[in-house]
């Protein structure tokens, strides 16, 4: 009889212990669904399209993501990037994303938008190929950047150009600022002193 009790309270406690193990898997399986997008595995094609921006090079220093048009009222702020790139460009690096998707107003070709921004601002920072910031075709880096599922850290909107995002030296997202924002502004730099 004793043998039949250990027996029995021997397969209750096995019981008791796969059924602990198993109740405990869906928890690991949610943990790995919010896992983040790695930062620094985005890429993209400079604006020339005879490099490639790869994110991975900026370990260790912070980066500004915007998207820029050249016909907006915000287009002044490529004058604002460039001086806050050069005043920073030991930590920080800029990349402008020419995108049309705002009023029309980035319709030139890659040639064009260069010289643009060169002329009239004298930009030196990164400029990618023209993309997509929203939609059914928006690029990889602005989904990273938009989408918490991806960054960890929030959802956002681009409603215009010349939004701005700002990434640790460490591949996180820190800051989202919207157009009015300058580059210049205590908001932004305040992450940079």
């Amino acid at each position: 009889m004793k043998t039949l009790i250990f027996i029995g309270l021997t397969g209750l406690l096995a019981l008791t212990a796969f059924n602990w193990n198993t109740e405990k898997a869906p928890i690991q399986t949610q943990k790995t669904a919010i896992m983040t997008t790695d930062f620094y595995s985005l890429s993209i094609p400079s604006l020339d399209g005879k490099d490639t921006i790869h994110f991975s090079d900026f370990k260790g220093k912070k980066v500004l993501c915007v998207n820029t048009a050249s016909e907006c009222g915000y287009t002044y702020q490529y004058g604002g990037l460039e001086e806050l790139y050069e005043m920073y460009k030991d930590k920080l690096v800029v990349i402008g994303f020419p995108c049309n998707q705002f009023g029309h107003q980035e319709p030139g070709s890659p040639e064009e938008i260069g010289n643009f921004c060169q002329k009239n601002y004298g930009v030196n920072f990164l400029l990618s190929e023209k993309i997509d910031v929203k939609g059914d075709n928006q690029h990889p880096v602005y989904q990273w950047l938009t989408q918490k599922s991806q960054n960890g850290v929030g959802d956002y909107t681009i409603k215009w150009n010349f939004n701005k995002f700002l990434i640790d030296e460490n591949g996180h997202l820190i800051g989202y600022y919207e157009s009015g924002v300058k580059p210049l502004d205590d908001e932004i730099t305040s992450h940079l002193k």
